[in-house]
């Protein structure tokens, strides 16, 4: 339990917690005021409540979490951060991994449920700025050696002056390079099929690169319907009642893996995109190919799909800085 007005001492600085922002499984995160510079921080640190509550396995996998976040953070450099969060500061606090993460206007999720709350929508151009901001994020996670894993609204960061999206928490991380079958990883509403059902050859999950591009089309769909695709809602209500076994449930019911994406829901897409339909309904079908081999190799492929549908949208509206 963290109270406010606790000083956090890292390698750089000290930092004192002021409130707290948002929890998860393994992690808090507080709103802090540096103590060596002007400025508030955001700063994570291990939820100490379910450590004391958590097995030994489980606490040790929630360590190795933290600690891999911090090592991909500190191994990219300066101009690697216009859409992933930079990483302010490092070190421990009461022995275990803390971090001193830039301080932005909270999560993408939280951002989207205020906007339907109030009646919103995400216009077609910005859904499509955002995807291809991801799209950025991702390229510099994949070319520094690794895939991510866990693309979701929660994990997207929003930076509401300059209306862009970073990508934070990379606790889920896994390198390129290691392409075993591991353990369950990432949330179940935003998975591709091989990180959603486990390959009875290799007893494990067998990701890769593109795994993340499946994450990516999933979130598209959303910025752009305003709702999740029945695949993804399908995937997360069988993990919901059944946890690991939800897979199983669901080919036992089906006797085969639900369809990503229905025709009524490619209907709604292309209805919403308008006169971008034809190049977004073709990246949306790559990035939701139920094979990997059938996804966009890179990001190029994605990024030039998304520029040919901003093309026919044409330039976006001046935003305000409120």
């Amino acid at each position: 339990m963290y109270d406010a007005g606790t000083v956090i001492s890292l390698t750089g600085g000290q930092y004192r917690l002021r409130e707290p922002l948002a929890g998860a499984a393994y992690g808090v995160v507080w709103r802090a005021d540096s103590l060596h510079a002007t400025g508030a921080v955001a700063i994570k640190l291990v939820n100490l409540d379910q450590m004391a509550r958590a097995p030994a396995a489980l606490r040790t996998r929630w360590l190795d979490s933290a600690n891999t976040e911090i090592a991909f953070l500190r191994s990219l450099a300066p101009w690697d951060g216009r859409h992933i969060v930079r990483l302010l500061d490092s070190g421990e606090h009461l022995g275990l991994p803390a971090l001193a993460l830039e301080l932005l206007d909270g999560d993408l999720a939280a951002y989207l449920a205020e906007e339907t709350a109030s009646g919103r929508t995400i216009a077609p151009i910005r859904a499509l700025a955002w995807t291809g901001q991801v799209n950025q994020a991702l390229a510099k996670v994949h070319a520094n050696g690794w895939r991510y894993l866990d693309l979701k609204p929660g994990n997207l960061l929003l930076d509401r002056a300059a209306d862009t999206l970073k990508l934070a928490d990379f606790g889920t991380n896994r390198r390129l390079d290691d392409l075993r079958a591991h353990t369950y990883a990432g949330t179940a509403n935003w998975q591709a099929p091989e990180q959603f059902f486990p390959d009875p050859a290799a007893d494990g999950y067998a990701t890769e690169a593109r795994t993340d591009y499946f994450a990516l089309g999933a979130l598209f769909y959303y910025l752009v319907c305003g709702r999740l695709l029945r695949y993804s809602s399908t995937c997360g209500q069988a993990w919901q009642a059944h946890g690991r076994d939800g897979a199983a449930t669901l080919l036992a019911t089906h006797q085969a893996r639900p369809p990503v994406l229905q025709l009524d829901e490619a209907t709604l897409f292309a209805s919403h995109l308008g006169p971008a339909a034809v190049p977004g309904l073709a990246l949306l079908r790559r990035l939701l190919a139920d094979s990997p081999a059938e996804r966009p190799q890179h990001a190029l492929e994605i990024s030039r799909l998304l520029g040919q549908a901003t093309s026919l949208l044409g330039a976006p509206p001046a935003r305000s800085a409120a």
